[in-house]
């Protein structure tokens, strides 16, 4: 039986999974030469681009950021914890399949009610015991909740929906146990992206992939995680940027191209005015509406 490939273990909107092929026809060259030995991922978010160039390159080390406390848990725990993260779910799999619709939707908002009221009494900056359960429980409402959405309240409360489906695969044990193969030559930081630029430097790759620019006012409904990343941000971004930029590190981002909407907005080539930007088709696929998951462009942004 073939060795089963590492990749995401969350369904998460916005995922990067359609533009991994885009991503890799652009990696710089000294990537492919073995010059390049550390990989950042400031955003980390599913972990679409990590498990894949992670499996493509040998890379020394790897660094993966998120200033979402919950993800940064979850990855953590398949890290440390896979075998008990796999019981913990598998338990809750079971419940819920061996029951009839009624009885799974109680289960889901049970299990979603546990989960938030937990939230206050968890120290996210200390590993323990008790993240095992609660990586089980975001793993289980990822996989049962409406779209497979991650969206959180001002007070950092999940509060998406239950969701329909006939019967949901909960578990993938033998996707847990590659990711956390792969995650034992990382580092899993919790924090801003601004974090990540102590390990950045030459023979580093870096790629960034910020919560995107909303392309309209009804295009942010999902909110990741309780820091807002407005345009200000975006520019204190552009401004790390260039500061990795000069640091002699390689590096790549992508983002939302708002001349989809309006042709006259150059946010991002004024941002990032002096770099390489190209635009590529893509498909989003958040929209609730199937009428809006047409093909778009996103940006490429690269220093190279």
């Amino acid at each position: 039986m073939p060795q089963c490939r590492a990749r995401p273990f969350l369904k998460w909107a916005g995922g990067k999974t359609q533009l991994l092929d885009a991503f890799t026809e652009r990696i710089p060259p000294e990537l492919g030469d073995g010059k390049i030995t550390r990989f950042v991922e400031p955003f980390v978010g599913g972990g679409a681009v990590y498990f894949h160039f992670s499996g493509l390159f040998p890379f020394e080390e790897c660094h993966i950021f998120d200033a979402n406390e919950e993800l940064v848990l979850a990855y953590t725990v398949v890290q440390r914890d896979v075998d008990g993260l796999i019981d913990a779910l598998s338990a809750l799999a079971g419940e819920y399949l061996d029951g009839d619709e009624g009885e799974r939707k109680a289960l889901y908002y049970a299990v979603r009610e546990e989960f938030n009221r937990g939230r206050a009494g968890m120290n996210f900056r200390r590993y323990s015991r008790a993240w095992v359960p609660r990586a089980a429980q975001l793993l289980f409402l990822n996989r049962t909740c409406f779209n497979g959405l991650f969206r959180v309240n001002s007070k950092g409360g999940f509060n998406v929906p239950f969701g329909t489906y006939a019967n949901p695969t909960i578990l993938y044990p033998e996707v847990l146990r590659a990711d956390a193969e792969r995650l034992q030559n990382t580092r899993i930081h919790l924090g801003d992206f601004s974090r990540a630029g102590r390990y950045v430097g030459a023979g580093t790759f870096v790629y960034f992939d910020p919560p995107y620019r909303p392309l309209s006012r009804t295009a942010s409904f999902t909110q990741y995680s309780r820091n807002a990343f407005g345009d200000a941000e975006q520019r204190r971004l552009a401004a790390f940027f260039a500061r990795c930029d000069s640091r002699g590190a390689k590096l790549m981002l992508s983002n939302s191209d708002p001349r989809n909407i309006d042709p006259a907005d150059n946010f991002f080539d004024e941002i990032y005015a002096g770099f390489r930007i190209e635009r590529v088709p893509a498909r989003r696929m958040i929209n609730s509406d199937a009428g809006g998951r047409g093909e778009i462009n996103e940006i490429i942004v690269r220093n190279y």
